[in-house]
């Protein structure tokens, strides 16, 4: 598989992997490249297809992109903290049903058990590669991006989630993105994830929503769920101090448990 684009920043502590939206890349994540690197070695990956990565040789469907991101994070040697939003936190648990020794723990934000868990919402998912051929990149991220944030969101960070949509979307790959959200339905694999997780949502998300993630936590063995406010579907980017305080805990909690065990054993 050709390697993906990564960005990377941070020296020290523990490997925290990104993936993002099904309309974005690793600028999302800039909030948390920028913070969190003082903790963490923290890395965003662009998708196959999206942004900077090629595009993939093939069609790629969620096992597909759940093992680009298992050979990403292979190359750095250790198991990582995984984060993933949206879309990106559907590869997160499929990662971790297939790779769970790449996964020292997770973090799932705005997310679901995927599209295909509702008929309707499966079908609309479909549909949005040929909204995207139709409309072109610009005309689909103004569309689709100020969605994702609250109504009181700012005006600049509105126009950064068009600007990173229309920079990093273009089928084929969004295409395949689409086609794995549409046929996803992980609620019968949740209870096999063995990673200790946090699922994180924006109390104002109405795309994905806080029923959408307390059906993950709910379906999680090793799970806490928390709420952060004033916030849509992109809380890690409308609400950083406090998305990146959750993740922030959740490492410190998940590594000293991690030696405490290490020591005993």
């Amino acid at each position: 598989m050709t390697p993906v684009h990564l960005e990377e920043a941070g020296t020290d502590g523990p490997l925290l992997f990104c993936l993002h939206g099904i309309g974005s890349s690793s600028a999302a994540f800039a909030p948390q490249l920028d913070a969190l690197s003082a903790y963490a070695r923290v890395v965003a990956w662009d998708a196959p297809g999206y942004a900077k990565s090629p595009d993939p040789d093939g069609e790629l469907d969620l096992d597909g992109f759940a093992d680009a991101a298992a050979e990403a994070i292979r190359s750095y040697g250790e198991p990582a903290h995984v984060l993933g939003v949206s879309w990106g936190g559907v590869i997160a648990l499929r990662l971790a049903a297939r790779h769970p020794e790449l996964v020292a723990s997770l973090i799932v934000a705005d997310s679901s058990a995927g599209s295909g868990t509702d008929p309707e919402k499966a079908a609309g998912m479909r549909a949005r590669a040929t909204e995207l051929a139709e409309l072109g990149p610009r005309a689909f991220a103004a569309q689709r991006g100020p969605r994702l944030v609250s109504p009181d969101a700012p005006a600049e960070l509105v126009q950064r989630v068009v600007d990173t949509m229309s920079c990093a979307v273009r089928l084929p790959g969004y295409g395949h993105a689409a086609a794995s959200m549409a046929a996803a339905d992980l609620r019968p694999e949740l209870s096999a994830v063995t990673a200790p997780t946090l699922v994180v949502c924006g109390d104002r998300d109405t795309v994905t929503g806080v029923e959408a993630s307390q059906v993950l936590a709910g379906g999680l063995h090793k799970c806490a769920y928390v709420i952060v406010k004033d916030a849509g579907h992109l809380a890690n980017q409308e609400q950083p101090e406090r998305f990146n305080a959750w993740v922030l805990s959740h490492l410190h909690i998940v590594t000293n448990q991690r030696s405490t065990h290490q020591r005993k054993g």
